[in-house]
């Protein structure tokens, strides 16, 4: 599921500031980046599974591995774990109204945290 117009979309920031911005949020980087691409995930576990909202980036400027770069943010999404297959984003998953609001919640928080370093 897409969470459109968070006001994430498309905008442009230091990757050091956003992994600090990303992290007091509770996603994680970990290892889902290559040079040129990156995710944060933050995991829900809910009674109806687990859940990952994602925010995904490129490097528009720089090299993530340097720790050296300038990040254009997509649109989050917000996906269902389905094991051994993974996440699964489509129309047809069913999503609790409880957490898509948080997932907003969370987006707009973090939109206001970056919007002042923005690029």
């Amino acid at each position: 599921m897409k969470l459109e117009n968070t006001g994430l979309e498309n905008v442009k920031a230091d990757l050091n500031r956003l992994d600090e911005a990303m992290e007091e949020q509770g996603f994680v980087r970990e290892g889902t980046w290559d040079y040129d691409r990156l995710t944060y995930d933050k995991k829900f576990e809910m009674k109806e599974g687990v859940f990952y909202l994602r925010v995904q980036g490129n490097a528009v400027e720089g090299d993530i591995g340097a720790h050296k770069a300038v990040i254009q943010l997509m649109t989050p999404l917000l996906g269902k774990y389905y094991f051994p297959h993974g996440v699964e984003y489509g129309e047809g998953e069913n999503f609790p109204s409880s957490l898509v609001s948080q997932c907003q919640k969370i987006l707009s928080d973090l939109q206001k945290t970056i919007v002042n370093f923005a690029l």
